[in-house]
């Protein structure tokens, strides 16, 4: 860890081609100059870092020897002023409730209400621009499964994020 104690993000991880699928999108879509990561699938967007090492072993009980959890993109999220692929897993929503639990009480609003998993493909684009790609993703969007190979936490310092552990499914 480098400079000072910072939130910490939880996301799962994709397989190669799901990621490389959805990073192109990304890519595609988002405003080049606001795209500094690559596409993820968020569980905690700001943990205290007086959290950083239960999260760790959390993480690593939730995919030591255990089955990777089944997840499907199930369609599309207006954001509003972006665009998302919402992701459906059961799993997930299992995994994310027994954190929820644990840090209960140390959990930012956002954190502690309702689930929303998704993958955002833009962001930050007007409306009518936003409108125009939901209708364009719409016409050709079929179901499809995703590869979730882990669970991963992450420092945010305010730019890139900085990888805190990365735990992978068997």
């Amino acid at each position: 860890m480098s400079g000072a104690p910072a939130p910490l993000i939880v996301t799962a991880l994709f397989g190669k081609a799901d990621q490389a699928w959805f990073d192109s999108l990304r890519r595609t879509h988002f405003p080049p100059e606001r795209n500094q990561l690559d596409a993820h699938l968020t569980l905690f967007h700001n943990l205290p870092p007086s959290v950083a090492e239960e999260l760790k072993h959390r993480l690593a009980q939730e995919t030591r020897g255990v089955r990777a959890p089944r997840a499907t993109v199930g369609g599309l999220m207006s954001l509003g002023r972006g665009v998302a692929y919402r992701i459906d897993s059961p799993d997930l929503v299992v995994i994310r409730e027994g954190l929820v639990q644990a840090f209960a009480g140390l959990l930012t609003l956002q954190d502690a209400g309702r689930w929303r998993p998704h993958v955002t493909v833009q962001n930050k684009v007007t409306p009518v621009l936003a409108k125009a790609l939901m209708a364009a993703l719409s016409r050709d969007f079929q179901p499809r499964s995703v590869e979730i190979t882990g669970l991963a936490s992450w420092w945010y310092r305010g730019g890139p994020w900085e990888l805190h552990s990365r735990n992978m499914y068997a």
